[in-house]
């Protein structure tokens, strides 16, 4: 990838590796925080899954705010505000867990959110444009390993603050305490969140302020590559193969946070112990790992986006299945290895998806930012199912996501017109 790049570009990718590892903390520590709440604010598997639509939904209502914000105080301002934005969700989580009140723990994550869609939608396009668009799956999987790396630590790293010893057997008899007791334990379990929020929202402050003394490219939107017939153009409406990228894209965070962010709940709904199971998120971050690595690879000398796009769908059909219809520890390696089937869906989807916007480029990278909203609606979908049938049965709902993206990576993004 070096003979592409200059080593200014290098440079910029190296902080925007930083941004993307952060933001990978950040998100899945969800996968921890929602068996933790579910217990601590005594909630349904649907009511607990509000986690993660507080979480993305922010993107939906954020994501054009965001490229407003850009557009007045450019690229690299708008990474330290969203930074310190993200230190201030952060912090909510004081009041929160002192008061264990669950709509402060969603204000938090809500205001997490928002600071992180300002923050992806200011750094995508750098990794687009810094460099041919025919490898820009290649340098997204780069990026896409320094988030699952983090991805892989972040719910260990709050399980170690959050989980002691008998935990488990405390859990199970809270219902047999007196409501006084019962209390004492709860609030307990709570505050041990405080520090490590606290801590998080010192770091992201500080590295805010860093940023401004560091020297970043400056991304031109007016060069970005377009053809005379889509320069006729003069709505961003009038892109189809955006447009269903974004349908793609949401359903692709949908099932990517049901496989990370579920698989701790499912392995303690079929009898897994929070002991055991507090590592799962982490292999399906793993699992992401492989599948990036192999993206770096194959892409683009071997495998195309679109190629790499239709096999990553496939495989998502066929490990889904397998999760659905198998039990014990091997359902939970199914629901783990959609990470491999996950990780190059993103990557893949974008440069295919924002080709040719030309002017439009902000806008269409807005859209897409707030696809990550799917994040916050299928979840639910998959908890409401949980609650009605069972954890397993709810899996069901990642077939005909699977099913589309396999249409657009066939059909779909070759649609102009």
């Amino acid at each position: 990838m070096t003979q592409y790049l200059s080593k200014n570009n290098l440079f910029a990718l190296s902080i925007i590796g930083a941004m993307f590892f952060i933001l990978g903390f950040i998100t899945w520590l969800n996968g921890m925080l929602i068996p933790h709440l579910k217990t601590v604010c005594e909630l349904t598997n649907f009511q607990a899954l509000f986690v993660t639509f507080s979480f993305y939904i922010s993107y939906t209502i954020m994501a054009l705010p965001s490229s407003w914000i850009l557009e007045k105080i450019g690229f690299k301002n708008g990474i330290s505000v969203a930074l310190w934005v993200m230190s201030l969700g952060a912090l909510i989580f004081i009041p929160a867990a002192t008061s264990r009140t669950y709509i402060f723990f969603l204000t938090g994550l809500f205001i997490l959110g928002s600071g992180m869609a300002l923050l992806q939608t200011a750094i995508n396009p750098y990794i687009t444009i810094l460099g041919p668009i025919e490898s820009a799956a290649q340098r997204i999987s780069i990026m896409g390993i320094a988030n699952k790396i983090a991805g892989a630590i972040a719910p260990l790293a709050l399980a170690f603050f959050i989980i002691k010893d008998g935990d488990d057997s405390m859990i199970a008899s809270l219902d047999s305490l007196s409501k006084t007791v019962k209390e004492i334990k709860l609030n307990e379990l709570a505050q041990r969140i405080i520090n490590p929020y606290i801590f998080m929202a010192i770091v992201l402050f500080l590295i805010g302020i860093a940023l401004k003394f560091i020297k970043l490219p400056n991304i031109n939107t007016e060069n970005n590559e377009s053809s005379n017939a889509e320069n006729e153009k003069n709505s961003i409406f009038q892109f189809p193969h955006l447009l269903l990228g974004v349908v793609t894209l949401f359903l692709y965070v949908g099932i990517e946070v049901i496989a990370g962010d579920t698989i701790i709940r499912y392995g303690q709904s079929i009898g897994i112990s929070l002991e055991n199971a507090k590592s799962f998120t982490s292999y399906t971050m793993i699992a992401m790992l492989g599948g990036y690595v192999l993206g770096i690879i194959l892409i683009p000398k071997i495998l195309s986006q679109h190629k790499a796009l239709q096999y990553s769908a496939i495989l998502g059909i066929i490990f889904s299945l397998a999760a659905i219809f198998t039990n014990g520890f091997t359902s939970v390696f199914f629901i783990a290895i959609l990470g491999l089937a996950n990780a190059l869906i993103w990557p893949s989807v974008w440069p295919l998806a924002i080709h040719g916007l030309g002017k439009f480029i902000n806008k269409g990278s807005a859209l897409l930012i707030m696809a990550i909203s799917g994040g916050a609606i299928l979840p639910l979908l998959w908890g409401k199912i949980s609650d009605i049938f069972n954890s397993q049965l709810a899996y069901w709902v990642l077939i005909p996501a699977y099913i589309f993206i396999l249409f657009y990576a066939t059909k779909g993004y070759k649609i102009k017109k």
